[in-house]
This record gives C-alpha cells, structure tokens and sequence, in this order.
C-alpha cells in the first residue's frame, strides 16, 4: 500500500527483490538478537560496517566507482555514510543487546512509515489515500502484535522461544 502505483497489484522483479531483501533483514535481525551483547557493541558494529563496505564494493565493480563531485555530494555521502551507516548500525546493535529480537523486529516495523512521513514533510511527496492506509495498516499490525502478545502472557521478556535468540556472548 506504500509504493504501490494506482491500484492494480501486481509482483515484478522489485517485488522480489524487496522480499529477498526482507527475508535477509529478518535473519540480521534474529542474527544481531542471538550475538550483541552490551560488551560487543563496538566490535559487532565494525564487522557489520567492513561487511557492508565490501558487499557494495562487489556490487559496484562491475560498472565501475566513480567519486562524487564538488562538496555538496561529498557531504551527503558523508552525511549517508556516518549518519545512516554508521551511526544507524550502531544504535541498532546496541538495541538489540538490550532487547530480544521480536521486540526489536516489532519496534522495527515503523521504519517505512517514517520514510514515508520524511518523503511527504522533506521530500515534497504528496500524502495520497493509499500512504495514509499503507501506514494505517503497518501500525495495526504493530500494535496488534504487541497487543495479542501481552493478552496472552507471551509478552517477549517471558517468551522462552525469544530468549533462546537473545543471550549473552
């Protein structure tokens, strides 16, 4: 309901690619659960940050590097690179050494709905009917989530299942 054009639904290669990239998402996540701990912060953070420069160093070979222009780009990618790279991965192993994994994949959920807050207040995105449902129906599912779990006493603090992914290394 977020990017979809018009009304039609339909699965192309960008689908795909976003669900690929979800289910990869999903096991950084439970993978970030299993190993951070307060102590492995910094050290994780780092091997994540290597790992991301020579994946995107790979992918980017074949056409060729080329260096940004003027200081205006050398800024944002700067900005992209510590701000929303370094600074992201960061906070977010550090999170996760304090929360179990489901409780970070719920909390987690939001990050489209606040893309799609930034686009339309910084980015000049018109608010359409079908962004204010698509996030509509991201917070639901959050909530609902969260709700059904405390209902039923399997609040992720008390969850077995969710403690064998989150424990100290």
């Amino acid at each position: 309901m977020l990017s979809l054009n018009g009304l039609g639904f339909g699965l192309g290669i960008g689908e795909g690619l976003t669900l690929i990239a979800a289910v990869f998402y999903a096991l950084h996540i439970i993978g970030l659960g299993r190993f951070s701990s307060p102590g492995s912060v910094a050290g994780l953070s780092a091997v994540q940050m290597v790992v991301i420069a020579l994946v995107s160093l790979v992918a980017a070979a074949p056409e060729g590097i080329e260096l940004p222009d003027g200081a205006r780009a050398w800024a944002s990618v700067l900005y992209m690179a510590l701000m929303a790279g370094a600074v992201a991965l960061w906070a977010q192993t550090w999170a996760q050494s304090h929360l179990p994994a489901t409780r970070a994949a719920i909390v987690m959920t939001l990050e489209p709905v606040f893309a799609a807050g930034f686009a339309v207040a910084f980015g000049g995105e018109a608010m359409s009917v079908q962004m204010f449902l698509g996030g509509a129906l991201v917070l639901a599912a959050m909530y609902t989530v969260e709700l059904i779990g405390r209902r039923t006493g399997g609040r992720t603090e008390q969850n077995p299942s969710a403690e064998l992914l989150h424990h100290e290394v």
